[in-house]
């Protein structure tokens, strides 16, 4: 359990930096007030999980820790927005259509709603 531990901090912590510094320079490359480099590591995040998925289970052989570093250290802390897509995906491939569309839904609404009481909330005080 303590393997599993390390091995996702230190794929978290590489998937932050990677993500800070691809989004820091689209944003700079650019210099527009919308966040592009945001939008292109969600995109980056969701192809690559995708390309790796389909990878590990057509063509690589990998090892339980290895798909966990990757997937869920590097990947999950690249982008959460790629967990969100990838479990919404599984949803959709088993045919189960309500839940997938509820998930996108809920997150999104309720992230919103989320957002702007935690703004109201911290405004109290």
């Amino acid at each position: 359990m303590l393997q599993k531990l390390l091995i996702l901090a230190l794929a978290g912590g590489l998937g932050t930096l990677t993500r800070y510094g691809l989004s820091g320079f689209v944003q700079w490359l650019h210099g527009t007030s919308f966040p592009l480099g945001t939008v292109i590591v969600n995109i980056v995040g969701c192809f690559f999980v995708g390309l790796c998925l389909t990878l590990f289970e057509n063509q690589w052989s990998m090892s339980g820790e290895t798909r966990l570093f990757i997937l869920v250290g590097f990947f999950g802390a690249f982008t959460t927005f790629s967990a969100l897509i990838y479990e919404t995906g599984e949803l959709m491939q088993s045919s189960r259509w309500m839940f997938a569309a509820a998930n996108v839904v809920f997150q999104n609404i309720l992230g919103f709603f989320a957002l702007f009481g935690g703004i109201m909330f911290g405004r109290i005080f």
